[in-house]
């Protein structure tokens, strides 16, 4: 079974939904005791990384999570979800992460080109860089959707993919049992669904 981290932030039904599709069981819980008992862990995320720092603290889900994921479980993080692995973010000031991977969260226009539209909305092609297991059914240039504007930094040893924008931006990234996609897979169609399925293999 899945669990999905539900702390007041993300797109809870559609990954419930894309899990279903694939014939996996998902739930989205804040419930400690069904964390503990499941095999695998996404945790979701939209908006500011310091709305969703602060409630994942205040719930008592930062704490679950690391130690979840210092047990050896496989954990997930999707878009805003991902940037919270990370040890910081300098989105409107500086946060503090996760820290389960190293690196921070910078914005996209520190990168890319000026003239191009934040936040980057859209079907970009997935460039792979390392091999993963996530990756197991997915082949160079397959296509998923962002929505982002600000993307993981400094983190040359965790990436595994990159998406062009004007600048290669880390599309995925991955740390022994922690795995992070800066894409909505529960939005990228078959390709997504693919991930999610290559995920509940690990």
């Amino acid at each position: 079974m899945v669990a999905i981290i539900d702390y007041g932030v993300g797109n809870l039904f559609s990954l419930v939904s894309s899990f279903a599709a694939i014939g996996e069981k998902a739930a989205a819980t804040r419930d400690a005791s069904v964390i503990k008992n499941a095999d695998r862990i996404i945790l979701p995320g939209v908006g500011a990384f310091k709305d969703a720092a602060d409630k994942l603290n205040a719930t008592g889900m930062a704490d679950i999570v690391r130690q979840q994921c210092s047990a050896g479980k496989p954990l997930m993080g999707i878009c805003l979800g991902m940037q919270l692995l990370f040890d910081r973010s300098f989105e409107f000031g500086e946060h503090e992460g996760l820290g389960l991977i190293e690196g921070s969260v910078r914005p996209i226009s520190d990168v890319i080109p000026a003239g191009l539209k934040i936040p980057h909305i859209g079907w970009n092609a997935l460039s792979i860089k390392r091999e993963s297991p996530i990756f197991e059914y997915t082949d160079e240039g397959d296509h998923v959707y962002f929505v982002h504007s600000f993307y993981a930094a400094d983190c040359d040893d965790s990436v595994i993919a990159v998406s062009e924008y004007g600048a290669p931006l880390t599309a995925a990234v991955s740390k022994d049992n922690v795995f992070g996609c800066q894409f909505h897979p529960e939005k990228s169609g078959s390709v997504g669904l693919a991930i999610l399925k290559a995920f509940c293999r690990i």
